[in-house]
């Protein structure tokens, strides 16, 4: 018999275009359980439950809920503050005065470790509680995962720009370079090839984390593309690294801003792109050359939406409501991929998937290390969606010189 009492929502970490479909997934799927009192949500997620900041979901309106479905970013608002041990024992103390039984997380690996900490101290004081985490993130590097939800859309998104930055560099030439989100895991940066029609469309280069970088290499890549094509695009991660392990960005360029995790902030400050166009223009005498550094545009894109990723981060909120209600089970709902594309949850357990970062598979990634492989086109297609618009060419025929040939 499922346990009595309420239910607390929250979400964390960086924003996704799909991240309330799995709130609204939650929601919809805990009201058909007459055990279930009321439906929490904490706003700016650690931050609102330390602080006893909570909305009663339960009175939302069901359209208003669907319209909250199909709006990008964290609708209960987020925080990437990292808990502590301490900070999570605080947490189980508000959770328990609310009277809360099941607690679903909606975020990266820091969320379940988070969780995995509460669910022992519910143990220690005798407390039923059960604690589902929801994975999303861009990056899609949840361990156990095929895929995690927003992937999916943030790469429909880099696909697309990729096409529209390939037809405005074909009609004036040039490098262009593009610096894309990825610390560990190159996929959003090898999602740009996507919408490649042509053989002579861009990207023409992609450089990966999981590979060593060296611009030495990469001034000589882009200089064979620029003189096969008279031009170049190329896609980067921003956490590219050398062989000894030190991002790029780090080596050349000092001065660099930590996050609130200790992390080396990559992302948007136009350092690598910055640098890697002054070794094009001096070591190639390339003079038009163009940078940039896809930030936040990647995560919540209103218009770039994959209609797969939509559908599949609204039924794992629903999967984990089950989980916890129906099978009594704590730990992290899971995309398994089925044939040549279908999928089945499971629930992992917490400690399976807290703290580890999941790469590609070295059989996406080319033997050169700056292109990817038809493994990788075949894993990633059906998670961008519906077709993607496609650019044409003019094939009207030449019509034959006059006086150029006098």
């Amino acid at each position: 018999m499922a346990m009595r009492g309420n239910v607390l929502i929250a979400q964390g970490g960086g924003p996704t275009a799909v991240i309330n479909q799995s709130l609204i997934g939650v929601i919809n799927e805990c009201k058909k359980f007459r055990e279930i009192e009321k439906i929490y949500g904490a706003i700016h997620g650690i931050d609102g439950i330390l602080n006893e900041e909570f909305v009663d979901l339960s009175q939302e309106t069901s359209i208003n809920l669907e319209n909250i479905a199909n709006t990008p970013s964290s609708a209960l608002l987020s925080t990437r503050r990292k808990a502590s041990h301490e900070t999570c024992v605080e947490m189980f103390k508000v959770l328990s005065a609310h009277n809360i039984k099941y607690f679903f997380y909606i975020g990266g690996n820091d969320s379940s470790e988070t969780l995995e900490i509460i669910l022992q101290e519910s143990k220690k004081a005798n407390y039923d509680l059960r604690c589902i985490h929801i994975p999303k993130t861009i990056d899609n590097d949840l361990v156990l995962n095929d895929h995690t939800p927003g992937f999916g859309s943030a790469a429909r998104f880099v696909s697309q720009g990729f096409v529209g930055i390939n037809l405005d560099n074909k009609s004036l030439g040039g490098v262009y370079i593009g610096i894309v989100m990825g610390r560990h895991a190159g996929f959003l940066t090898a999602s740009s090839v996507l919408g490649k029609k042509y053989e002579d469309d861009g990207p023409h280069l992609v450089y990966l984390p999981e590979r060593d970088f060296s611009i030495e290499t990469f001034v000589n890549d882009v200089k064979d593309v620029y003189s096969k094509y008279g031009r170049c695009i190329v896609a980067i991660s921003e956490g590219v690294c050398d062989s000894e392990g030190t991002p790029i960005a780090v080596k050349y360029c000092k001065e660099i801003e930590r996050d609130s995790h200790g992390n080396l902030q990559l992302s948007g400050n136009g350092l690598l792109g910055d640098l890697l166009a002054h070794y094009i223009k001096n070591g190639l005498g390339i003079k038009r050359v163009r940078v940039d550094t896809f930030g936040y545009l990647q995560r919540s894109f209103i218009e770039s939406v994959s209609d797969i990723d939509r559908m599949e981060a609204r039924e794992i909120g629903e999967k984990a409501v089950q989980y916890a209600v129906i099978y009594d089970m704590n730990g992290s709902v899971a995309i398994k991929r089925i044939g040549d594309y279908d999928i089945e949850y499971r629930l992992e357990k917490l400690h399976l998937i807290a703290g580890k970062t999941k790469t590609m598979d070295e059989s996406f990634i080319n033997r050169d290390g700056n292109y990817v492989t038809e493994a990788f086109l075949k894993y990633c297609k059906p998670l961008i969606g519906r077709s993607l618009k496609e650019p044409y060419v003019l094939r009207a025929p030449k019509v034959e010189k006059i006086l150029a040939k006098k």
